[in-house]
């Protein structure tokens, strides 16, 4: 899936102006791509931030225009990530400076030393499933030894593949994985080129109202957090404008949990899907209703699957490596101020 670059021009109205949280940054002392616009309060004149088709507060975020109304004077620019695999690498390489993705990819990013911190939940979601055609003889786990199975490596549908097929005392390597982006691998099961699916929302529900596709293994427990992340540069240099970020995804939250039909909409939109589907999303398997600081709950959770990933021989440094991943991968102070 080709990634979708849209950028939008800042609100001239003034929601307020924050005070700086670091020292040293005051319009005009630098002359780089970061320094402030002219006559600005902010620590940087650009920000980018991505938007996703499994991050709904995202969506009501960029559709109401909460951080232009905010950031004034800042250029916000929104790029789409399709899966946490193109959001990880957005932060990465630089391209974007906050991104959304799943728990389990954020942890397996940071173990291969990308230096990323979580810094809100936005949901958690029961996202991932495994998904097979009507007529497949594929019914549990075990079904899936020798099958020809789509997946998008480094994110949550792929994960729970992994835990599924731990679930039934096979590997991966008792399946044949084709590592393709999510909407590409509902079109390889319903075009007959794999027997499975690792399925994402809100892709997966269309495929079950339009295809027909039934979901043959379902695992609550195996979906991860949806995180919110930054890089620790940005968070650094920039810890005023992560703060409005933070606080715009609570006063997303509290809208859309406020507005579940509006926000169904928007996500009918946004992923080009019908309406009856994408309201299965937000109010069957979308908890926005959670708390939006990161700490034990998710923790938990990476530490059920940190095993899962080193076994899989995706994190290079192995156990050490995902230690140190679970042990600095949150910073919980900006979400604990937006929602004091």
């Amino acid at each position: 899936m080709s990634t979708i670059t849209r950028r939008i021009i800042p609100a001239t109205a003034v929601a307020g102006v924050m005070a700086l949280m670091t020292t040293g940054c005051l319009a005009g002392e630098s002359a780089g791509s970061d320094a402030p616009a002219e006559g600005s309060d902010w620590s940087t004149s650009e920000l980018t931030v991505d938007w996703a088709t499994y991050n709904p507060l995202s969506l009501v975020i960029r559709d109401q225009g909460l951080l232009e109304e905010k950031l004034e004077g800042v250029d916000v620019e929104w790029v789409q990530s399709a899966g946490s695999n193109k959001a990880n690498e957005f932060l990465r390489s630089g391209s974007a400076d906050i991104a959304s993705t799943a728990g389990s990819a954020a942890l397996l990013a940071r173990a291969n030393g990308s230096p990323i911190q979580v810094i809100d939940i936005y949901s958690q979601p029961e996202w991932s499933a495994i998904v097979v055609g009507p007529d497949s003889d594929i019914a549990e786990p075990a079904d899936l030894e020798g099958a020809s199975i789509a997946a998008t490596k480094g994110t949550d549908p792929y994960f729970f593949l992994l835990q599924t097929l731990e679930e039934a005392g096979l590997t991966v390597d008792d399946v044949e994985v084709q590592n393709v982006q999510h909407a590409d691998g509902r079109a390889l099961l319903d075009g007959g080129s794999v027997d499975a699916w690792a399925g994402l929302d809100p892709i997966m529900a269309a495929a079950e109202v339009e295809s027909g596709d039934v979901l043959a293994y379902r695992n609550v427990d195996f979906n991860t957090y949806g995180f919110l992340n930054a890089t620790e540069s940005f968070i650094a240099d920039h810890p005023d404008v992560v703060q409005v970020v933070v606080d715009a995804y609570e006063e997303a939250r509290a809208w859309a949990l406020d507005n579940p039909d509006e926000t169904a909409q928007l996500l009918a939109n946004a992923a080009s899907i019908d309406i009856e589907v994408a309201t299965t999303v937000i109010e069957e398997r979308s908890n926005l209703d959670v708390s939006g600081v990161p700490g034990d709950d998710q923790l938990a959770v990476l530490e059920v699957i940190a095993p899962v990933l080193v076994e899989s021989g995706d994190i290079q440094g192995g156990q050490e490596a995902v230690d140190e991943a679970l042990s600095t991968i949150v910073n919980d102070e900006f979400a604990r101020k937006a929602t004091e």
